[in-house]
């Protein structure tokens, strides 16, 4: 049997490694255009800071994947044809497989605004995306960066770093608040402008202007404002990379569409990962997760899928973090997600760097926000899956902490605070 994977992001690789732990003999081909070998795309910013070397973001060494015997070919799939069982590689002609997966991944919005596609203007995804950032800040004094979340964030942060002045352009009120509480929204926009850059709320891009050497000169906003800069940064999300299947048999929606067992209506086809589509009965909107984690365990399920086993990807309860600058940020469970009944208390230190939200329904605890504070995974997930009440969670709280034993403690305080908006005496 072979396998073919397209992408060799972490849910391809994790596809091929349980797919041969599974089966010794099956032969395995995994195949990118982007790079050779897997790397861990979160480093990326490092790398362009200085923090790492290119070859320190690779989990494995070169040579696992010829001790694995998997096969790493290095080029563009142009055409799946699913009749044939053949794909068409842009330098290498036909490859057949007995089984595919695609694991294409994401890709950075784009919205017809006039100049999206101007030299100096980028979004940042993958590795040609940063040899293409070196080129474009080498001369750059200021950039726009439009859109906020964790993509927009980054590149901030990495042009920052290297004296460039950033100005985020935004449509939301506050930073990422279509996802973060407006507190916490607000907090990232204090920390951002404290560190010297600027950002534009509730504003949307009109277009980007050329300048005579054909190159990003400025942007436009909705309201007539021009910002003179050198590069344009856009980072308004992102979405499934499917641009492959674009009038082919495989059936796509936003991404590609699959059942919980990864499979598409296709034989011998699976997709998973940031390009996949679980669609989901009764109504309820389709799911399409794009995190590291979620991506890792479809990887798993697909690769036990196609090599026979009975496998179904379950999400399990949500879970995220990042970095805003300095500040950490881990969210589990439902925040902000409109579940019906859904209050929450807040704490927020008074330097504005440490916060703690924690959601419920009824007085059971559906999720946690921390800023600045971090919390130990099983335990929060554990509150959450035995379905804890806040009085519980408060009266346990210290068992969560998962800060460094020299940092400040702030459970006392938090407990009391959050205990005070709930109406309970506080001794």
């Amino acid at each position: 049997m072979h396998i073919a994977i397209i992408g060799n992001g972490i849910t391809g690789v994790t596809a091929a490694l349980r797919a041969r732990e599974l089966d010794p003999e099956a032969r395995i081909t995994v195949i990118s255009g982007e790079s050779r070998f897997h790397y861990a795309r979160p480093a990326l910013m490092y790398v362009f800071m200085g923090h790492m070397r290119y070859q320190d973001t690779k989990p494995f060494e070169d040579r696992h994947w010829a001790r694995q015997r998997i096969d790493l070919v290095r080029d563009w799939v142009t055409a799946i044809d699913p009749d044939r069982k053949t794909l068409s590689l842009r330098r290498r002609g036909e490859l057949g497989y007995d089984k595919l997966l695609i694991a294409t991944g994401s890709k950075s919005n784009k919205f017809g605004w006039p100049g999206q596609d101007l030299d100096g203007v980028q979004g940042l995804w993958g590795l040609q995306d940063l040899e293409l950032l070196y080129r474009n800040s080498a001369s750059c004094r200021h950039a726009v960066i439009v859109g906020g979340g964790l993509i927009g964030i980054e590149l901030g942060e990495m042009l920052h770093s290297r004296g460039i002045h950033v100005t985020f352009l935004i449509r939301e009120e506050n930073y990422w608040d279509n996802i973060l509480p407006r507190e916490e929204a607000m907090m990232i926009g204090r920390l951002i402008r404290q560190a010297g850059m600027d950002l534009i709320t509730a504003t949307n891009l009109q277009e980007i202007e050329a300048g005579e050497d054909g190159r990003c000169s400025a942007v436009v906003t909705e309201f007539g404002d021009r910002i003179d800069c050198q590069l344009v940064g856009l980072t308004p999300g992102v979405s499934p990379n499917i641009d492959l299947l674009d009038g082919g048999s495989i059936p796509t929606g936003r991404g590609v569409l699959v059942d919980w067992t990864l499979r598409t209506k296709v034989p011998d086809v699976f997709a998973a990962g940031d390009c996949a589509e679980i669609e989901t009965p009764d109504g309820q909107r389709n799911l399409i997760q794009q995190v590291w984690y979620t991506g890792k365990a479809q990887g798993r399920v697909a690769g036990e899928v196609m090599t026979g086993l009975e496998a179904t990807y379950e999400p399990g309860i949500w879970y995220n973090s990042a970095k805003f600058l300095d500040l950490e940020y881990q969210t589990y469970g439902r925040v902000n997600m409109g579940v019906a009944g859904e209050q929450s208390v807040y704490w927020e230190h008074a330097d504005g760097k440490h916060a703690v939200r924690v959601c419920h329904v009824d007085g059971r605890v559906i999720g946690f926000n921390f800023m600045g504070i971090r919390y130990r995974h099983e335990v929060c997930e554990r509150w959450l899956r035995e379905h804890r009440d806040l009085d519980h969670v408060l009266d346990h709280l210290a068992e969560g902490s998962f800060d460094p034993e020299l940092f400040r403690r702030y459970e006392a305080e938090i407990v009391a605070g959050l205990r005070r908006q709930l109406g309970v005496p506080v001794a």
